[in-house]
């Protein structure tokens, strides 16, 4: 036989020997394989305790205060300028608008004159019924012409105070010329012109008063029971801004006979992202209590439940349907389905299946349970 003949079975019988082993070996691989899914790398959580706010959240109008109406005082007078416009912040006595006072001013002079001449028509009365009482007595003077003159001096002097109220009338109807702020605020409306003969009482102005808005908040029966004067409601601005907190200063009595629904009046701080005619949402801040709460990542949605994935034995994940409740950030309360001790999938929960088999990444699942509940709850 040759030696290529020898060498060339040598290498069959090598080839054979060293597959039989890896079969041997790689059978009990094998099964394994077949009875296990493949292993997906997770990360795991314990829930935390932290204390958190009990709210409400309701919708409503920001409306103003108080708004009051500014009207013209004075008719029959042309609008002769207009000093303030919308959104002008005003102090209580300022000068809105002025009306034309030629015909006022005129007034007053007549009145002025009227008055004078009064004045020296009571001086003369009056000076003739002090001679008639010194002429009565010596008893030149009858009583009845004594009693006709003092009659003249009185009916001068009722004269002379009637010419004085019309000439105050007058003054102020001068003053009803200027148009002034009955407040501080903001004006809100404007429908004086210039040029413009108003009539009494039409309306010239709108005022915020004092630049306050309260937030109108319409609430169901049962929730408003839980609603209490001084309580704390936080409104979030869409444009990402800062929170904005209000206070609640008023509960309405009585509830709508239609919709059961309440009214709660909040007052809001001056605040740019705040304006009147406004629809916000806002949470009543009703007080705190614990809350068990886990990673968003860890709960996920299947057929409208919230599920977890609690890590068992040889890294066996079992699917629980779990209660949830509040969320606040990036975490959610969980009220029922699972205790403080479990070791919960935070990321990679979304791709498992219940009695997936899964490597753990961190060593969230080795801490004892009573480690994981020691900290004080954090208070949000």
């Amino acid at each position: 036989m040759s030696r290529s003949k020898i060498f060339l079975i040598g290498l069959v019988i090598v080839v054979v020997i060293v597959a039989g082993v890896t079969l041997r070996r790689g059978k009990p691989v094998a099964v394994a394989a077949e009875g296990v899914k493949s292993a997906l790398t997770v990360t795991t959580v314990r829930p935390e305790v932290r204390v958190w706010s009990e709210r409400v959240t309701a919708s409503g109008s920001v409306t103003a205060w108080q708004e009051a109406i500014i009207g013209a005082e004075i008719g029959g007078l042309r609008l002769a300028d207009v000093l303030v416009n919308v959104g002008d912040k005003v102090k209580k006595g300022d000068v809105l608008a002025r009306y034309a006072d030629e015909m006022v001013l005129n007034g007053i002079h007549q009145q002025e004159a009227a008055l004078d001449e009064a004045k020296a028509k009571f001086a003369d009365a009056d000076l003739k019924a002090q001679r008639a009482t010194k002429l009565n007595e010596s008893g030149v003077m009858s009583l009845q012409d004594r009693q006709q003159v003092e009659t003249v001096a009185k009916t001068a002097e009722a004269q002379m105070k009637t010419a004085e109220a019309k000439l105050e009338a007058e003054k102020i109807r001068m003053g009803y010329t200027r148009v002034r702020a009955i407040d501080d605020g903001v004006i809100s409306s404007r429908t004086a012109t210039v040029g413009a003969v108003s009539q009494t009482g039409s309306e010239l102005f709108r005022l915020i008063r004092r630049n306050k808005l309260e937030w109108h908040a319409e609430l169901p029966e049962q929730q408003l029971q839980r609603v209490r004067i001084g309580q704390t409601v936080i409104f979030h601005p869409a444009d990402g801004q800062q929170s904005v907190h209000g206070v609640v200063t008023r509960i309405a009595p009585m509830l709508d006979a239609q919709s059961r629904n309440g009214m709660a009046y909040v007052e809001l701080p001056a605040d740019k992202s705040m304006r009147a005619g406004m629809f916000v949402q806002g949470e009543f801040v009703l007080g705190t209590s614990d809350a068990l709460t886990l990673p968003q990542s860890s709960a996920i949605m299947r057929d409208g439940f919230a599920y977890v994935f609690r890590l068992g034995k040889d890294n066996r994940v079992e699917q629980v349907k779990v209660a949830t409740g509040r969320i606040r950030g990036e975490r959610i309360e969980i009220t029922g389905g699972i205790g403080a001790d479990a070791a919960i999938v935070g990321l990679g929960a979304g791709f498992l299946m219940d009695g997936d088999v899964v490597r753990v990444e961190n060593a969230a699942a080795d801490i004892p349970a009573k480690a994981a509940s020691s900290p004080a709850p954090r208070q949000e």
